[in-house]
């Protein structure tokens, strides 16, 4: 009897050490899977990023060389991986044709050959304001045969010259060959038609595989110096892996790739500069001709029949045109030269520095970006005459730069972004990144924030771009938390005139994908857009980095409309 009881309770101190180990080993693959989870919740609590660093400058060993994905990023907390993926794919470009080597010229897409046609109205061939203008488009290609898939990059524009008119068109693509571009008609009078073909798809598929294989194309380099001994290495966000030593210059904050090759003989710690350092664009047999002025790249296509429509006024009984409703899914549209609104604030007219002056009473305009948000900083300085300008011997492309009205107490300050930065020179000082910028901002009522960052990343991955975005946007949130009235007003990424070496590495599709990466990452959130795409596509002035005054003139006057709404 006591030797069963022995047995029984001794089977009973076995089972339960068994479920003892058993619970231990249960909570610690619930603590290992969920630790992503409880990073990400400390972030959105504490506004910090938890990141397996200590200090910067990092030597990194490279010991063996790994030519497939070469580029790879850290890994994403769960919610932004999640993020991440769901940008992907609302970004993901129609299927495009495998191109063999070497492949059949002829049969890419030809504007020459292609056509466009304006179908007709609905209720009878009368057209009103308010109406919709749809237009087919077919693509051929060389031989005069018609295109069976999609993929082509396409824009489409309606304007009137005369009137200082234009609205961009929404494009659908079929994925047949033919496309569909849909404009609101929005004027009285003519309205000309006109569709670019900015790449054919055959060009998609190689300017997709450049930024997959060759990410480091566009190449950089500093200087390191100590006493009087100094190296030059090649830097980039991405470097192949070799046995030669990396130095890890990552931001320790935001966690923004950036590395250089160590030089040999001094120190990481040693480095005086950035520099753009030129291109390296790998194409493959007979690839440049998809990249030709005047034959495929940017060309207009013509129309099968007129390319022009008479709009009449509206229709008796029917609503004018709402500009305040947004139904186009349109940001706006130009009249006599003036951008007009078609959904959220009405835009004001700010014509001369007194205007300008008045309606920046008081506040502070911190402006951060690449170059396209220069020129605004640039547009307030000429616009200012009684502004003076602090630190003039900055450097001419990245600043920083300040404008203080002292009598109406105006600051109006421009920084340039971080990395990847594609100047000519930039001290190592002035490396800085937005995000830790915002951080250190106190914001309030009077004090608007403005951001531009997209031209300088279009040769690389969309994810580094993703990430930097997720980055900026953790720091508007924190500033929004503690500074609730401050107003931040992004300025998309603009349309830009493009050679065939410019395209490789700058195309519009790589800007398009930019776009709409940036608009998806600040959807919802507290910021107001200048929307530089469709101010860009349906001005008049050639597409250009820089748009011409009077589209910068519509910029600033949609800024301080944000600003002073009254």
């Amino acid at each position: 009897m006591c030797l069963k009881g022995f047995m029984s309770n001794h089977v009973n101190m076995k089972l339960l050490k068994t479920c003892v180990i058993l619970l231990l080993l249960t909570v610690l693959f619930f603590v290992l899977r969920n630790m992503d989870l409880l990073q990400l919740n400390y972030e959105e609590n504490f506004g910090i990023v938890l990141k397996k660093v200590t200090s910067a400058p990092r030597t990194v060993p490279r010991t063996a060389p790994h030519t497939d994905n070469f580029c790879t990023f850290e890994p994403l907390s769960l919610a932004d991986a999640k993020e991440e993926r769901m940008l992907l794919d609302s970004i993901a470009w129609p299927e495009t044709p495998l191109l063999q080597a070497p492949f059949l010229f002829d049969q890419t897409s030809d504007p020459a050959h292609s056509i466009f046609t304006i179908l007709p109205g609905r209720g009878g061939v009368d057209r009103h304001v308010g109406d919709q203008l749809e237009v087919m488009v077919q693509i051929y290609d060389f031989q005069g045969n018609p295109k069976k898939s999609g993929g082509d990059v396409l824009l489409a524009r309606l304007h009137n010259r005369a009137l200082e008119a234009g609205v961009a068109g929404r494009v659908v693509d079929h994925l047949n060959g033919s496309y569909s571009a849909v404009f609101p008609l929005l004027w009285e009078g003519s309205a000309h038609v006109e569709v670019t073909l900015v790449h054919s798809s055959e060009a998609v598929t190689v300017l997709h595989r450049l930024n997959r294989e060759h990410p480091e194309r566009v190449l950089f380099k500093s200087l390191f110096r100590s006493g009087s001994s100094s190296e030059t290495t090649s830097c980039n966000v991405c470097l192949r892996q070799t046995n030669q030593p990396q130095c890890n210059y990552s931001d320790l904050r935001t966690g923004e790739p950036w590395f250089c090759y160590k030089p040999k003989k001094l120190s990481c710690d040693d480095r005086i500069n950035h520099m753009r350092d030129g291109f390296n664009v790998r194409l493959k047999d007979k690839e440049e001709k998809l990249f030709q002025s005047k034959v495929n790249l940017k060309v207009f296509i013509h129309s099968s029949g007129p390319a022009n429509v008479m709009v009449l006024p509206p229709m008796k009984g029917q609503p004018e045109v709402d500009q305040g409703s947004g139904k186009s899914g349109l940001s706006g549209y130009y009249y006599q030269g003036v951008w007009r609104s078609l959904g959220g604030t009405k835009v004001h007219q700010f014509n001369n520095s007194s205007a300008i002056s008045q309606c920046l009473k008081g506040k502070v305009v911190h402006m951060y970006g690449d170059s396209t948000v220069r020129q605004w900083f640039e547009y307030f300085d000429a616009s200012l005459p009684d502004a003076k300008e602090i630190n003039q011997n900055s450097p001419k492309q990245t600043g920083p730069y300040m404008i203080w009205d002292n009598a109406k107490n105006i600051l109006v300050t421009y920084r340039v972004h971080g990395p990847p930065l594609s100047f000519i020179y930039i001290p190592t000082s002035e490396l800085r990144y937005i995000a830790n910028e915002i951080d250190g901002l106190v914001g309030g009522t009077n004090t608007v924030v403005v951001f531009s960052v997209w031209a300088h990343f279009s040769p690389f991955p969309i994810e580094l771009y993703i990430r930097r975005l997720q980055s900026i946007r953790r720091a508007v949130i924190r500033l929004l938390n503690r500074a609730p009235d401050t107003l931040v007003v992004i300025r998309t990424a603009n349309l830009r005139g493009l050679t065939p070496s410019e395209s490789l590495n700058y195309s519009d599709w790589y800007t398009l994908q930019l776009d709409k990466v940036l608009r998806a990452v600040f959807k919802g959130f507290n910021v107001r857009l200048v929307d530089a795409w469709e101010m860009t596509l349906a001005h008049h002035l050639p597409h250009n980095i820089h748009p011409g005054r009077p589209i910068v003139k519509n910029m600033i006057d949609i800024l301080l409309s944000y600003i002073c709404t009254k």
